[in-house]
C-alpha cells in the first residue's frame, strides 16, 4: 500500500483511486469457494496482469511512496475524487491520467451509485464473479477472464496463487488476497488478487481489450486501484464508493478493473513506473513479476490467502506467468506509452520505486534491500510490493523472475511486513494450507519477511495508509482555506495550510464529524456516523491569521434573536427593507434596534455587511456589558496561587529548590493582553504537608512573614491584606520568600501531606479577594493525613480486567465532587503538577483539576537533572498561556438538531450550559448532536458556539463561532463529507468516559461494533454490488480502522502488565480535552526517517511498523507526549558523527535527553525540527534515545501502533480481518 508513498503515492492511497473509492478490500476470509479461488484462473490471466495490477495497487501503496505517486495518484484520484482532496494528486502520470480516464468517468460515477453504465458492464459479471481480485477487474475483467479462462484451471491457479502471492509480495503464500485460498482468494484477490489478476490478464488476451482501455487505466489504476484506485466501471461499485469516495475497496478489487486495464498501465506503468509501479511492475515482470507482486499485496498476508499466490503454485505459477510475459508484451503495446516490456522492468521499479519513490529502475533492485534500508522506512514496505516486482521487473524469466521478484518484495516488506499483512483483509485469516510460502526462495528474498507462515496475512502494502492520504491531502492543499463555502470539509491537521474567514469558524476552532448532516434521525441512526463537533473556543491561531475581530455594541450590548437568543451573525436574514431581521436558527423576525439600522442593497444584504464582523466573520468577539457579568458586577482582575507541597519527598527530589528558582523569573510571564503593559494577574504563595502556610508578602514589609493554619478540618485564610499582591510592587519580598521556602524545608522529616483543604484555602482566598483565578498545586504523594478529602491507596491489579475494574476509575470519596462544584462557582481552576513516586489515585485527585477546567502534569520519579527541562518548559507554558476565567459556553443549533451530549474538562449544572471556571487555548470541548427533527436540504444546518468568560485583563467578553453545514437525503453523501480524524477523537472520548461505568472490554466491543457498523451501511447503501469477500471502505474513511486500532490498543482502553492505574487514569483525563491535532498525533504518532535532512522541508513519514524500520537508519518519533530517536545497529560512522559526536554505535549515550550541539548542518537542522514539534505541542516532550536492541527499544516499540502490541492488541492487518469479518456478519 503506499503508505509511505508521499504525495504521489499517496494518490494510491490517499488518492481516490477508483477501487479505493470503495477499495475492496481483500475479502478477509475470503469470500469465494475454493473453485473460486481457482478460478483466478481468469483472474489468473488476469493475474499475472492482475497482480501488478490488484497488488500493484497495493504493491503501489508501498511503493506509492516512491514512483507510484503518479499511478497512484490517478487512480487514487478516482477513487477519491468525490471526496477529498486526495484525488489532487492523482494527475501525476500522463498516462495514467490516461486510464483513470476510463475510471475516472467512473469516478465521477464513484459518485456514488454504480459505476456508469458503460462502465458497468466492463466489470460485469465477470470481474464479480472473481470478485476476488477480480471485483475491481471487473470491468475489463471479464474478458480477462475468458482469456485466462482457457489456461488450465490448475496452472491457472498457480499462477493465479502465484499471482496472488505476488500481490501479496512478501508475504508468502498466503497473500492477503489469498487468504482463503478459495473464497478468499477470489475475495481476496478481489482486493489483492484480483488486481493482479486484472494484471495479467489483461496482458495476453485481453490484451487487446486491454489495450482500448488499459491503457488509460492501466497504470494508475492499477496502483491506486490497489486501494481502490479507479476501478473500472464494474469497480464502479466501488465507484459508487467513489462518490463517498472514500469507500476504497481493499480489496484489490478496485484494482482488478484497473488491472484490466490495468495491465495496459502496467505496461505503460513501464514508463510511469513510480507511480503506478505496483501494478506496472506486477505486470511487467511478466507472470513472475506478477506473482511477486500480487504477493506484495498480499505481502505480508501471503499467508493464508496468499498462500495462494505464494504457495507452492508460485513456481509453476510462475511458469504460467511466462504466458504472463506475453502481456508484458502486448501491454507495452496496449501501454505504448510506459513502455516496453522494459515497462514491466520498470513495473517492477515501480515496486521499488514505490520505496524509492523516485527511482523505479533503480530502485528496483533497491527493492530488495532496499527493503529495510530505504530510508523511507515506510517506504520499504512500499519496497515491498515494488521488490517483487523487481526481481522479475525485468520480467526477466518468468519463473525465476517471479520467485525473485516474489522475495524481494519481503523485503521491501521489510521484515515487517509480511507478517502483517496477514490478516490485513479477509482472506489472509486462514493460512493457505498448501501453500508454505511464497516461495522458499522468495521468502528469503524477503528476509525480513521471515516466517512464511506469518506471512500469510495481508500485505500491509496493500491496505491504506495514513502516511498517504496525508501526504496526498499535503499535496491537494495549495490554496489558502476559505470558509465561506456551507458544508466544505477543511483540509486533515496534519496538513499546514491558512485559513480565510468569511462566514464559518476556521477549522482551528471548529471541526465536525461530518460536514453533511444526514436529513432525518433515521438516516443517522442507520449509518451511525456520530455527529458532532471538536470546539476549541480560545484556539492559538497562527501569525498570518486575523485574530477575532472584537465588535463593541456599547451599552446596548450584542444584537440577539428575541426567541433563542442566538447572536447576530451571518445567518440571519435582513427584511422589509432592513428594519427586521429573521433568525436563522429557530426562524423568529426580531425588530432591528435604531442605532443598529442600515439599508439593504440589491441582493438584500446590508451596505456595510463587509465592515462589520458579525455580519461576514465567522468568528468575533462582543464586549459583555454589565448585564452579562457575576451578579451584574465588573469582575476584578483574576489572581494565581501557587500551593507547593515541602514534604519530605517534594524536598528530596529537588522539585521545591526548582519551583522557587522558577518562580522568580516566570512572575515576569504573567498572562497579558497589551505586551507592552504590565499584566494585571496578582499573585500569592502557600506551602503545605500536613499543615499550610500562607505568607504575607505586602510592599511595605521588610521581609515576609509566614502564617500557620494546622486545623486543616476547617480551612481559613489567616489574612486578606498582604496575601495577594502585584507582582512589581512586592517583588524584593517576594524574591526573598522563595529564596528561603527550600531553606525553611530542607531539613523537614514530614511525610505525610493533605490535598483537599489545599485547594480550600486557594478557593478561600480568591472568595475573599472577590475574583477569580487559578491555583497551581505541586503535589507528590497520596493524601493520607487526617483531613477532609483523605484517601487510602486502593491500587488492586486483580480487579484489572473484571466488572469491578470500573471502580478503579470513579473517585474514591464524594468530597473532591463538591468541592469542584464549589470552585467552578467561584470561578477557580486548579492546574495540578505531579511528581509521584508511587500510587496517587489521580482518578480522584483529578477530579477538581479536570472539572474547572485545569491542566494536569504528571512527573514519574522526578529526577531533577533528567526532568527539570520538561517541567519548566510545561510550567512556563501553563502560567503565560491566554486564558480565560469563569467562562460559560452554549451552544446553539437551527431547528431539526439539538447539542445532547459534551465531552471535556468542564462542569454542568444543567443540560444546556458548559461551565469552565478556566478555559484556555489548548482545551477543546466535544459536542455531540441528535435530530429532534427532519434537516432540509436546501438550508442546512447551522450551529452557534458562544462563550462568555472574563479575559486575563478582567475585561467580560463572549467569543461566537459560527458553522454551517450541508444536509444530505443520500447516504452517499453523507460519506463523501466525513471527517475521521475528528471521529477518531469523539469516539476515543465516548469510550474513555464509558469506562468509568462499563468493563473495558464492553467498552472496547462497542466500538468495534459501531466502527463495523458504521462501515456495513456503507457497503450496504453506498457501494456498487460486490462479492461478499471484498472489503470497501469510503474513501474518506479508508483509516477510520486503523485509527480505532490504535484506540483500542491505547494504554487505557486495553493495558500492558507495565502501565500503572495512574498512567491510564492520567491518560483518560487528558485525552478528554485534547483537540483533533493532538489526538491524531497521540493515536498515530509521527515517525520521521532523519537519514537525510533538506533545508526547507520535513523527510516524509512512515508508517508506524517495525518493518519500515532500517538497520541502517535514523528515526525520530512524536507521539504528542514523548519524542524517541531510534538509531539503527549499522547507521553509517557519518550520520553519528553529526548527530551524537561519536563514530560508535556503542558509545552513544542512551541516557541523553537533548541531542549535542554541534557545528554541523545536519546537528543543526536535527534539532531545528525537535524543536519544532515541541513547538507544536501544548505539553514539552522529553527526548529519549533508543538504540536498536536495547532495552529502552520495548518502550519505543509500544508506538509502533501497526504492529501487534505487549499488551495483546491486535496488528493493523489482523485487525483489517477482523473489521472485515465483522461487516460481513451484519451484512449477511
Amino acid at each position: 500500500m503506499n503508505v509511505n508513498q508521499h504525495t504521489p503515492m499517496a494518490s494510491p492511497y490517499g488518492q481516490p483511486q477508483p477501487g479505493y473509492g470503495q477499495p475492496s478490500y481483500a475479502p478477509l476470509d475470503g469470500g469465494y469457494p475454493a473453485p473460486y479461488a481457482p478460478y483466478n484462473g481468469p483472474a489468473s490471466a488476469y493475474q499475472p496482469g492482475v497482480p501488478p495490477q490488484g497488488y500493484s495497487p497495493f504493491t503501489s501503496f508501498p511503493s506509492k511512496a516512491v514512483a507510484a505517486p503518479p499511478v497512484s495518484d490517478l487512480s487514487s484520484p478516482l477513487d477519491l475524487g468525490p471526496t477529498r482532496g486526495p484525488p489532487t494528486s492523482a494527475p501525476p502520470p500522463a498516462s495514467a491520467p490516461q486510464q483513470y480516464n476510463q475510471y475516472t468517468q467512473s469516478q465521477g460515477d464513484v459518485q456514488n451509485g454504480p459505476p456508469p453504465m458503460t462502465q458497468a458492464p466492463p466489470r460485469p459479471a465477470a470481474a464479480q464473479p472473481y470478485n476476488q481480485g477480480h471485483m475491481n477487474m471487473t470491468g475489463p475483467l471479464p474478458s480477462y477472464p475468458q482469456h485466462y479462462g482457457p489456461p488450465p484451471p490448475m496452472q491457472q491457479v498457480t499462477n493465479q496463487m502465484t499471482g496472488m502471492q505476488i500481490s501479496s509480495g512478501p508475504p508468502t503464500p498466503a497473500g492477503p488476497g489469498y487468504a482463503p485460498p478459495h473464497s478468499s482468494q477470489s475475495p481476496i484477490s478481489t482486493a489483492y488478487s484480483a488486481a493482479p489478476q486484472p494484471s495479467y490478464t489483461q496482458a495476453p488476451p485481453p490484451a487487446s481489450s486491454a489495450p482500448t482501455q488499459p491503457p488509460p487505466l492501466g497504470g494508475p489504476a492499477a496502483s491506486q486501484q490497489y486501494y481502490g484506485g479507479p476501478p473500472p466501471p464494474s469497480q464502479r461499485p466501488f465507484d459508487a464508493s467513489l462518490p463517498p469516495t472514500s469507500q476504497q475497496q481493499f480489496s484489490s478489487s478496485a484494482p482488478p478493473p484497473t488491472s484490466q486495464q490495468t495491465f495496459p498501465p502496467s505496461s505503460f506503468s513501464g514508463p510511469m513506473p513510480p507511480p503506478t509501479r505496483p501494478q506496472a511492475p506486477q505486470v511487467s515482470q511478466p507472470q513472475p513479476p506478477f506473482s511477486t507482486p500480487q504477493s506484495t499485496f498480499s505481502s505480508a498476508p501471503p499467508p493464508v490467502s496468499q498462500p495462494g499466490f505464494a504457495g507452492g503454485p508460485p513456481p509453476p505459477a510462475q511458469g504460467s506467468f511466462p504466458p504472463q510475459p506475453t502481456p508484458p508484451s502486448s501491454q507495452p503495446g496496449s501501454f505504448p506509452p510506459p513502455g516496453p516490456p522494459p515497462t514491466s522492468a520498470p513495473s517492477g521499479q515501480c515496486n521499488t520505486s514505490m520505496t524509492q519513490q523516485q527511482q523505479p529502475p533503480s530502485s528496483q533492485p533497491s527493492p530488495y534491500h532496499s527493503g529495510p534500508p530505504p530510508p523511507r522506512a515506510q517506504m520499504p514496505p512500499t519496497s515491498m510490493g515494488q521488490s517483487h516486482h523487481l526481481p522479475p521487473g525485468p520480467q526477466g524469466p518468468p519463473g525465476p523472475p517471479g520467485s525473485l521478484s516474489q522475495p524481494p518484495s519481503q523485503p521491501g516488506m521489510q521484515t515487517g511486513y509480511p507478517p502483517q499483512q496477514n490478516g490485513a483483509f479477509g482472506p489472509v485469516r486462514a493460512p493457505q494450507p498448501g501453500y508454505a510460502g511464497p516461495y522458499p526462495g522468495q521468502q528469503n528474498y524477503g528476509a525480513p519477511a521471515p516466517p512464511p507462515a506469518a506471512q500469510k496475512r495481508l500485505d500491509p502494502d496493500a491496505i491504506p495508509s495514513p502516511i498517504q492520504v496525508i501526504e496526498d491531502d499535503k499535496a491537494k492543499t495549495t490554496e489558502p482555506f476559505t470558509s465561506g463555502v456551507r458544508g466544505q470539509a477543511p483540509p486533515l491537521v496534519t496538513t499546514d495550510f491558512q485559513v480565510k474567514d468569511q462566514g464559518n469558524a476556521s477549522p482551528r476552532f471548529i471541526r465536525c464529524t461530518a460536514y453533511n448532516m444526514p436529513c432525518t434521525s433515521d438516516m443517522a441512526k442507520q449509518s451511525q456516523v456520530p455527529l458532532a463537533a471538536v470546539i476549541k473556543p480560545l484556539a492559538t491561531l497562527p501569525p498570518d491569521e486575523a485574530q477575532p475581530y472584537i465588535v463593541d455594541h456599547g451599552e446596548a450590548g450584542p444584537i440577539r434573536c428575541n426567541r433563542c437568543k442566538a447572536y447576530m451573525c451571518p445567518y440571519m436574514q435582513f427584511i422589509e427593507g432592513g428594519r427586521r431581521f429573521q433568525c436563522g436558527f429557530c426562524s423568529c423576525v426580531t425588530e432591528v434596534p435604531p442605532h443598529y439600522f442600515q439599508h439593504l442593497d440589491h441582493t438584500g444584504k446590508r451596505v456595510d455587511c463587509y465592515d462589520r464582523p458579525e455580519l461576514s466573520m465567522g468568528s468575533y468577539e462582543f464586549l459583555a456589558t454589565v448585564d452579562y457579568c457575576k451578579n451584574n458586577k465588573i469582575p476584578q482582575p483574576p489572581a494565581f496561587i501557587f500551593l507547593i507541597d515541602v514534604s519530605y519527598n517534594a524536598v528530596k527530589s529537588g522539585m521545591v529548590n526548582i519551583v522557587c528558582n522558577e518562580l522568580k523569573s516566570l512572575l515576569d510571564l504573567l498572562p497579558r493582553e497589551n505586551p507592552e503593559l504590565d499584566s494585571v494577574v496578582r499573585v500569592g504563595f502557600v506551602t503545605y504537608n500536613k499543615v499550610l502556610h500562607f505568607y504575607n508578602v505586602k510592599s511595605t514589609l521588610a521581609q515576609p512573614q509566614m502564617l500557620v493554619v494546622s486545623d486543616v478540618s476547617d480551612m481559613f485564610v489567616p489574612l486578606l491584606d498582604g496575601f495577594l499582591v502585584n507582582v512589581n510592587e512586592s517583588r524584593q519580598v517576594i524574591e526573598s520568600l522563595l529564596d528561603q521556602i527550600p531553606e525553611m524545608f530542607a531539613d523537614t522529616r514530614e511525610t505525610e501531606t493533605v490535598f483537599g483543604p489545599v485547594i480550600q484555602a486557594g478557593l478561600e482566598a480568591l472568595k475573599a479577594a472577590d475574583c477569580a483565578g487559578k491555583l497551581f498545586v505541586f503535589h507528590t504523594s497520596l493524601p493520607i493525613a487526617e483531613a477532609p478529602g483523605k484517601l487510602k491507596n486502593r491500587e488492586d491489579k486483580k480487579l484489572i480486567g473484571t466488572d469491578k475494574e470500573k471502580t478503579l476509575f470513579q473517585p474514591q470519596v464524594g468530597f473532591y465532587n463538591n468541592l469542584a462544584k464549589e470552585c467552578v462557582a467561584q470561578g477557580c481552576c486548579v492546574d495540578l503538577f505531579l511528581f509521584p513516586n508511587q500510587y496517587v489515585d489521580l482518578a480522584t485527585l483529578g477530579v477538581v483539576p479536570v472539572s474547572t477546567g485545569g491542566s494536569i502534569y504528571k512527573y514519574t520519579y522526578f529526577q531533577a537533572q533528567a526532568d527539570q527541562e520538561r517541567f519548566l518548559n510545561d510550567l512556563r507554558r501553563d502560567v503565560q498561556k491566554p486564558v480565560g476565567f469563569d467562562a460559560v459556553m452554549r451552544v446553539r443549533t437551527s431547528t431539526g438538531i439539538r447539542a445532547t451530549d459534551f465531552f471535556g474538562s468542564f462542569f454542568m449544572n444543567n443540560t444546556t450550559d458548559v461551565e469552565l471556571a478556566g478555559l484556555d487555548c489548548d482545551k477543546a470541548v466535544s459536542v455531540e448532536f441528535k435530530h429532534d427533527d427532519k434537516l432540509s436540504e436546501e438550508t442546512g444546518a447551522l450551529m452557534q458556539c458562544a462563550v462568555l468568560y472574563t479575559s486575563c485583563s478582567g475585561q467580560r467578553r463572549l467569543r461566537i463561532h459560527n458553522m454551517a453545514v450541508n444536509c444530505c437525503s443520500q447516504l452517499a453523501d453523507l460519506y463523501r463529507n466525513c471527517e475521521t480524524d475528528t471521529i477518531i477523537n469523539h469516539l476515543a472520548k465516548y469510550a474513555f468516559r464509558g469506562i468509568t461505568n462499563n468493563p473495558t472490554k464492553a467498552v472496547r466491543d462497542t466500538l468495534v461494533n459501531q466502527c463495523a457498523q458504521i462501515l456495513a451501511c456503507y457497503r450496504k447503501n453506498c457501494a456498487s454490488p460486490s462479492s461478499a469477500g471484498q472489503l470497501i471502505l469510503p474513501e474518506c474513511m479508508k483509516l477510520l480502522p486503523v485509527y480505532l486500532n490504535c484506540v483500542l490498543k491505547s494504554d487505557v482502553l486495553l493495558p500492558g502488565a507495565d502501565v500503572s492505574l495512574d498512567d491510564r487514569a492520567y491518560l483518560r483525563q487528558l485525552i478528554g480535552c485534547m483537540d483533533v491535532a493532538e489526538t491524531h498525533v497521540f493515536f498515530y504518532p509521527r515517525l520521521l526517517p532523519v537519514m537525510k535532512l533538506e533545508s526547507e522541508s520535513l523527510p516524509v513519514a512512515v508508517r508506524d511498523s517495525e518493518e519500515r524500520l532500517s538497520k541502517g537508519g535514523v528515526y525520530l518519533m512524536e507521539t504528542g507526549l514523548h519524542l524517541f530517536l531510534w538509531v539503527g545497529a549499522s547507521v553509517q560512522q557519518e550520520l553519528l558523527v553529526n548527530i551524537f559526536g561519536t563514530p560508535s554505535f556503542s558509545q552513544i549515550d542512551p541516557n541523553l535527553t537533548s541531542l549535542p550541539v554541534l557545528d554541523n548542518p545536519f546537528s543543526q537542522r536535527l534539532r531545528e525540527i525537535v524543536d519544532s514539534f515541541r513547538a507544536q505541542r501544548s505539553r514539552y516532550m522529553k527526548l529519549m534515545v533508543v538504540k536498536q536492541e536495547d532495552r529502552s527499544e520495548l518502550i519505543f516499540k509500544h508506538f509502533l501502533v501497526e504492529d501487534k502490541s505487549a499488551s495483546g492488541g491486535a496488528s493493523y492487518v489482523d485487525f483489517l480481518c477482523h473489521m472485515h469479518k465483522e461487516i460481513r456478519q451484519l451484512l449477511s
